[in-house]
């Protein structure tokens, strides 16, 4: 158990009572910052998307997400809210401010091509 002042206690303080603690943590805030908001910039995946993937049996690498983030950029920088994003045979609707896939389509299938309430394209 720790000590407090001589009185044992069932916990681990948060900071000693020399401050080490403190100094360790001195200066990491900006690391902290940076790691904030690359998690804010990535792309996320409804689960919608991730149901729909899986029954068309769509499968994206690294790759394909990095092009992704890339479309969602180019699509950000243009103003654009919902976007189509065309990536070799498969289309994905993204939501733009949130950064989320709502859904992908694989474009070999038997299935209606018609996309609504969308207001922009990316070739990715």
């Amino acid at each position: 158990m720790a000590e407090i002042n001589g009185i044992n206690v069932p916990f681990i303080p948060i900071d000693s009572p020399s401050g080490s603690l403190k100094k360790n943590l001195t200066g990491s805030g900006a690391d902290f910052t940076k790691i904030f908001q690359d998690e804010l910039n990535k792309i996320k995946f409804s689960n919608h998307a991730l149901k729909r993937m899986e029954s068309r049996n769509i499968q994206i690498g690294e790759n394909e997400v990095t092009k992704l983030q890339n479309a969602m950029d180019q699509a950000e920088s243009k103003g654009a809210k919902d976007s189509l994003v065309m990536m070799k045979d498969t289309a994905f609707i993204v939501n733009v401010p949130n950064r989320t896939v709502v859904t992908a389509v694989s474009l070999n299938e038997n299935e209606s091509n018609i996309f609504t309430n969308i207001d922009s394209v990316v070739l990715a």
